[in-house]
């Protein structure tokens, strides 16, 4: 068994449901020291560190660029356990894949970052440049006290990356056939439609604030915000939570909570969308409050080295041209691209991730390490 996938395997059989972490990082700091890495734990939150971050970076004796490989170790909740083939924190191998929660997001990129610098500064200590991880176990949660965190003190401390490999998984047929350069920007709302509560007998004595949305909400779901461009699809709308009513089914409700979320080109910026959905709500003349939330800006990488790096990686490896995409969530690169001018995503396929019985083809593992140990040879050596 490769070095890789023991670690992966050692990584998913730690529950880190986000914000945790169960050991993760200890375990990699543990092993980056003892190859030569210097290692500072940074955690952040309520009393002093819920969340787990770690800046773990070898610095050659010859000037260079300096290239981060960036991930997460937290995992999203398993959901039911008997719902499983077999437990989600017991590290499964079964018709040539790998179980476990974590598997595809993002553990076995995580195993495979630290396993290829590992491999890269033992190859070549005396590299350019330098090797940095940035590992958080916030990335699954609220990503507020995570890569924000890291970034804000390598910013306090003068340090910036020129290239950053965020280990996503951003495979969706096989191995290397995509690669992320950018990603939409998310804006979210709660918008809260007020109408007045009465008795479902008696509509003539209430405003069902269900009912008096329901066409603003339509034309919501129906509007063209964009066409996108040449790197990125279309801006989306979508409802993700509605509530109304006391329970009671002999009740109008007297207030309507609705949850969305634009995911946006940068053809759209976030004051506009906000200005068209105000504007269309006080066209349906409805009593409406909107609490906004900007979650990510976009962002885009255009071709440069470590898209040239990565791909020639790719093509050795995997013996596939990647292709460049936007599409998806948002990731921890939006704060890494604020100190790094080269973000781009690179993981296994996703077909599983944040499902039951989530999983990996084991035997992509060991080139998806290589990849990134090709790009480090690449760009440092």
């Amino acid at each position: 068994m490769n070095a890789a996938l023991r670690l992966a395997e050692q990584l998913i059989s730690r529950p880190s449901v986000s914000p945790a972490d169960g050991g993760c990082q200890a375990l990699i700091a543990e092993r980056l020291t003892a190859a030569g890495f210097d290692c500072v734990h940074l955690p952040h939150g309520p009393e002093g560190g819920v969340v787990s971050n770690l800046w773990a970076v070898h610095r050659g004796p010859r000037p260079g660029p300096v290239l981060g490989l960036a991930g997460h170790t937290d995992v999203v909740p398993p959901g039911p356990a008997e719902a499983w083939t077999t437990p989600p924190y017991v590290p499964s191998h079964r018709d040539g894949h790998l179980y476990g929660r974590g598997a595809a997001d993002m553990k076995s990129s995580v195993a495979a970052m630290v396993v290829a610098a590992e491999e890269f500064v033992a190859a070549r200590p005396a590299h350019g440049g330098a090797v940095a991880l940035l590992l958080t176990s916030d990335e699954e949660s609220l990503a507020r006290d995570g890569s924000v965190r890291i970034v804000e003190w390598l910013q306090a401390q003068g340090l910036a990356l020129d290239a950053c490999i965020v280990g996503e998984p951003t495979s969706v047929q096989r191995l290397g056939d995509t690669v992320k350069n950018g990603r939409r920007g998310s804006l979210g709302a709660r918008l809260t439609v007020r109408g007045v509560q009465g008795h479902v007998a008696y509509p003539q004595l209430a405003r069902n604030p269900v009912h008096l949305a329901a066409p603003a909400l339509a034309e919501l779901a129906g509007t063209v915000w964009d066409a996108g461009d040449v790197h990125f699809p279309p801006t989306t709308w979508q409802v993700s939570n509605v509530q109304a009513g006391t329970g009671a089914l002999n009740v109008i409700p007297g207030e309507l909570v609705v949850d969305f979320n634009f995911r946006f080109s940068p053809q759209s910026a976030p004051a506009l969308l906000q200005q068209r959905v105000q504007a269309l709500l006080d066209g349906h003349g409805l009593d409406a409050h909107l609490d906004w939330r900007l979650g990510a800006e976009p962002f885009l990488t255009p071709p440069g080295t470590l898209s040239a790096a990565l791909a020639a990686a790719i093509e050795a490896e995997c013996g596939v041209t990647p292709a460049l995409s936007t599409t998806g969530g948002t990731s921890d690169g939006r704060f890494i691209k604020r100190i790094c001018p080269q973000v781009m995503e690179f993981g296994p396929v996703n077909a599983s991730i944040h499902q039951v019985n989530e999983r990996i083809e084991a035997a992509t593992i060991e080139p998806l390490k290589n990849v990134y140990r090709r790009t480090l040879e690449t760009l440092l050596a």
